[in-house]
């Protein structure tokens, strides 16, 4: 339990329940080449290999492909994976899935791969009208109606997490906002993490999916506990995204910890393998948290820019939370009170996004006050993460959180 087992205490209507849903996990350097045996295992034919163009040129596609080949399995490669997915290229995929006739599916490469090989399987195994399935209440929400084909997943990148979470985003263009599909079926059979993969990623993608990892961690630590969100009817009812518990507690606090041990070093020396190593390990466990948690700001860089403001507002909440995880970070929280809570985390992460060369807020990446309407009303959007902030939230709160996070420093 973590130091705050209070923040459980029972609620008039709450949760008296939490879920724990993981993927099976294997994890090391060389993990990659066992891929075909893995693929086996689940007794895989015929698979699709989800990637993108970029990484179909490095050696570690080769090495998937030529353990799939060893393992006699017929393996088609669809490498049109669109970095930031739409609804578009969503669609895209899911077409290839379905006329592929598939029995599995393998995805190597980031947050994007994953979550596209994900989609596809889903619309794949069962077909809808896209929107069918995407969060409410810009989709209709509707619950995925059986098992999906097995999926092993392959990140390559030390930061989303995606490998461990039953998450799908993509960007809906016709309403230019970003979305997604949850459900627990859609986490992936199996998240195959070989850390290898991690030491040719250059500082500033390492900084970027570091400080998401973070983000993920805190977000789900500091997140409204499952015992505040009302009691489904029936618990095959309990969403993917139920709040803090004592299970995801667990994931973030390790995760933190090593974030605030190895994320400048991972920065800052590609040589360092020790470095990146727990840095994949750290996403692994933040998303195993998040999975089973969820988190409650939208994500992309927006994570990190908007995150000092973002805990300088939720704090007040839950500020026992805030200090603890400031200090797993590294924060020096002697002598702190309760009051001090929002700042210290803030000023924790400014330092960190400093020594990481993380642009300085949302005005480092361009935006201005004349923008701060059209970030409200896409985050707006984002109910399944507002609503599960431990502050409640409304969207006058939201444009005093982007005027908040223009600068720091």
């Amino acid at each position: 339990m973590s130091c705050c087992h209070h923040y459980f205490s029972p609620t008039e209507g709450g949760n008296t329940a939490f879920s724990v849903d993981i993927s099976s996990i294997t994890f090391g350097p060389g993990a990659l080449r066992e891929a075909g045996e893995h693929a086996r295992a689940l007794g895989l034919k015929r698979v699709a290999l989800f990637t993108d163009r970029r990484i179909a040129a490095l050696p570690f596609y080769g090495t998937v492909r030529d353990a799939l080949g060893a393992a006699g399995i017929d393996a088609i490669t669809y490498d049109e994976v669109q970095v930031e997915p739409t609804d578009l290229s969503f669609l895209a995929a899911a077409r290839f899935a379905a006329e592929g006739r598939f029995d599995g599916y393998l995805s190597l490469g980031g947050g994007s791969v994953i979550d596209t090989c994900k989609a596809a399987n889903l619309y794949a195994t069962h077909p809808a009208d896209f929107l069918a399935y995407v969060n409410a209440p810009i989709g209709e929400g509707r619950a995925v109606p059986g098992p999906l084909k097995p999926h092993i997943a392959c990140p390559t990148t030390c930061g989303t997490g995606s490998e461990c979470t039953g998450i799908a985003i993509f960007d809906l263009l016709a309403m230019q906002v970003k979305t997604g599909i949850v459900s627990k079926r859609l986490k992936p059979s199996l998240a195959l993490i070989d850390p290898t993969t991690a030491y040719s990623l250059p500082a500033n993608v390492v900084a970027a999916s570091g400080f998401d990892v973070l983000s993920h961690a805190l977000e789900s630590y500091t997140a409204k506990p499952y015992t505040k969100r009302a009691r489904p009817a029936n618990p095959a009812l309990r969403p993917a995204s139920q709040g803090a518990n004592p299970w995801s507690d667990l994931g973030c606090e390790a995760a933190l910890k090593l974030l605030g041990q190895y994320m400048q070093r991972a920065v800052a020396d590609a040589g360092d393998t020790e470095a990146r190593d727990n840095m994949m390990y750290a996403a692994t466990l933040a998303g195993i948290a998040f999975g089973n948690a969820g988190c409650h700001v939208p994500h992309g860089m927006s994570v990190i820019v908007n995150a000092p403001a973002v805990f300088r507002f939720n704090a007040p909440a839950c500020p026992e939370r805030h200090i603890h995880g400031a200090a797993c970070l590294g924060a020096d929280v002697r002598d702190a009170t309760p009051d001090d809570a929002g700042e210290i985390v803030a000023k924790q992460l400014i330092t960190m996004m400093k020594a990481c060369g993380i642009p300085n807020g949302v005005g480092g990446v361009g935006y201005t006050e004349q923008d701060v309407e059209a970030l409200t009303t896409g985050a707006w959007a984002q109910q399944r993460l507002i609503t599960n902030a431990a502050r409640e939230v409304n969207r006058a709160d939201l444009g005093n959180i982007f005027r908040g996070a223009m600068q720091y420093w």
